[in-house]
């Protein structure tokens, strides 16, 4: 069934990654640029009738300074927001490593928030790295043989801004997948990292993740960042798509405006995000019924 209304309205930004640094011209970023683009962002976002506003990480570039800024414009927002760290938001002073999730408001590094019906499953791709988890902890060591491990096999993502999932991640997305399904609801996965297709930019475990998302018949869509580049590709009937980083250019900005109907995804862009119409195979619409 296709209707005109909207079931969920997200706006969508990624990697704003401010810092008061000059620019890194051949990256082609501007870390000083981003809070006039999160300005506009937000004054835009508030004009609409969303039910959350999404950050995919990389609110910073580095240093635990460098956040109160970017806060102190998202605190403008009307609508809820939903904030998630990248690799960048980690590159701060190592006394400050944990309470990183918390200035972001976050309840838990990985969670479930429930939306108009729906299933939003906010994931972590930096439990498993060598930058978020504290110094000594098994994490870093774990990261270490996963990267060297990956390296061996001349991964295409094996590199040390990458970072990956626990097993227990892993099986605790599984099971939220699962009960989204017998619920009959579906489920929209945030991330930082793309986990398809493969790139040099992919989660450690993007194959795995890639294999047990298109897997659930719950799930119609994975939403990412980390690769300013951006992209969007679907498999299995899944969608997976990768937003544009803010930072990068000195004037164009980047984000979007995600509307969710029975039958398809429509997501409005500005700036250098492109619009896209991304249907929803019949096995993934939503239930008519959906409150």
């Amino acid at each position: 069934m296709t209707t005109d209304t909207p079931r969920l309205r997200l706006g969508i930004i990624a990697d704003p990654q401010y810092a008061d640094l000059d620019p890194n011209t051949r990256l082609n970023r501007y870390f000083r640029r981003s809070l006039p683009k999160l300005r506009e962002a937000v004054a835009h976002f508030n004009t609409q009738a969303l039910d959350a506003v999404v950050v995919l990480g990389d609110l910073i570039d580095r240093d635990w300074e460098s956040l109160a800024p970017v806060l102190e414009i998202l605190d403008t927002l009307d609508a809820p927001r939903i904030l998630l760290p990248g690799n960048h938001d980690f590159l701060v002073e190592p006394d400050r490593l944990s309470a990183v999730h918390a200035a972001l408001g976050m309840p838990a590094p990985y969670h479930e928030v429930k939306l108009k019906g729906l299933r939003l499953l906010v994931t972590d791709g930096n439990e498993i790295s060598l930058f978020a988890p504290p110094v000594g902890d098994s994490r870093r060591l774990e990261a270490e043989q996963r990267l060297a491990g990956m390296k061996a096999m001349d991964a295409p993502n094996a590199n040390d801004w990458n970072g990956g999932m626990s097993d227990r991640q892993v099986s605790w997305l599984a099971a939220r997948l699962s009960a989204a399904e017998a619920a009959g609801e579906k489920v929209i996965l945030l991330g930082h990292y793309p986990i398809y297709p493969l790139s040099d930019h992919a989660l450690w475990d993007a194959e795995h993740l890639a294999d047990l998302v298109t897997a659930s018949p719950a799930a119609i869509a994975y939403l990412c960042g980390h690769d300013h580049r951006g992209n969007c590709a679907e498999r299995d009937d899944v969608h997976f798509v990768n937003f544009h980083g803010m930072v990068d250019t000195e004037h164009d900005n980047a984000f979007a405006i995600l509307s969710l109907f029975n039958d398809h995804i429509e997501i409005a862009g500005h700036g250098r995000e492109p619009s896209r119409s991304l249907p929803l195979a019949p096995s993934r619409t939503l239930k008519t019924d959906l409150s």
